[in-house]
């Protein structure tokens, strides 16, 4: 095994042992970072220490013109970022060479939602008694209800649950931490009734899951169901545009911003580290207080009817 591959074997031991990172994590820093690896054998360079700025900004380049889109360069660049911070601190650099290269210039782009209409008729359709029916408005209530993350929601055992608190342990997918989620009267209900009356159905008593959400074979349900149980029933609701799990996420901090909420109780609720990340529902919740300023006050553009005489009574 050469220095490349075997630096690599122990950033990802590292990531599952000592970060506890989600599978779909280290999957993707595996893949990732040994397409840099590949990259650099190709230019001859055969030792981590041997990398330069010029190198990675090569190799970021030669992604772009692939087609890769500037958000997935960019996961690139903090991805290889991190594994040179690993290998400065496990001391086979003296400093990150790779510090100062930046990144592409990313769009500034508005989380998709949806309005709090589309969300009741998105509930509306998995209305049924059958166990997956009750298991998928279980899920959907879940997501929306306390802005879980979709490798948080699958990665949930039974045990994280306490249904009289309304509260989740939930390990994040996202930097390995753990925190705990809230969960509000609804989803309280779906999941209440899922557990009593739909997974027993769905369990393996063969070989019991701890897993909180079971497919029909009783084993823990997979992020790509779930995503196909979202979409599903998205489009059983009328909705036209393209519902992901993320997308109630997105939509559960907008109506928290919408209603109200401090930024800071949001950015609790989503698990994010800084208050910066969580600053782009301001700007969806501003843009919803315009549009209802331009559509209800008197004195708006397109809003310019007289006003109706007084009565002299």
């Amino acid at each position: 095994m050469n220095e490349l591959a075997e630096w690599l074997d122990k950033f990802i031991q590292y990531l599952q042992v000592e970060k506890r990172a989600s599978p779909y994590t280290v999957r993707n820093y595996e893949r990732e970072v040994k397409e840099f690896a590949q990259f650099l054998e190709e230019q001859g360079i055969t030792s981590w220490t041997h990398v330069t700025p010029k190198h990675l900004q090569t190799w970021l380049s030669d992604v772009s013109r692939q087609g890769i889109s500037p958000t997935s360069v960019s996961r690139r660049l903090y991805e290889v970022r991190a594994f040179f911070r690993f290998l400065e601190r496990r001391g086979l650099l003296e400093e990150n060479p790779l510090v100062g290269v930046r990144g592409p210039q990313l769009p500034h782009r508005l989380p998709r939602y949806l309005t709090v209409d589309e969300i009741y008729a998105l509930m509306r359709a998995a209305s049924g008694s059958d166990p997956y029916t009750l298991r998928d408005r279980a899920i959907l209530e879940l997501l929306y209800g306390s802005g879980l993350r979709l490798g948080e929601l699958a990665a949930l055992d039974v045990s994280d649950v306490d249904l009289e608190r309304r509260e989740i342990w939930v390990r994040e997918a996202k930097g390995g931490r753990e925190r705990i989620a809230l969960f509000g009267g609804p989803a309280q209900v779906a999941l209440r009734t899922y557990l009593q009356q739909a997974r027993p159905q769905l369990q393996n008593p063969d070989a019991p899951s701890p897993a909180l959400f079971l497919n029909r074979y009783g084993r823990r349900l997979s992020r790509v169901s779930i995503t196909r149980i979202v979409q599903d029933y998205a489009k059983r609701a009328g909705i036209t545009k393209k519902v992901t799990p993320h997308m109630l996420r997105h939509s559960f901090a907008t109506h928290l911003m919408e209603g109200g909420a401090d930024i800071r109780i949001v950015q609790e609720l989503l698990g994010h580290r800084s208050p910066q990340t969580t600053q782009i529902y301001t700007h969806v919740s501003q843009r919803h207080l315009k549009e209802v300023y331009d559509r209800l006050h008197p004195r708006t553009k397109g809003n310019h009817s007289s006003p109706p005489e007084e009565s002299e009574d």
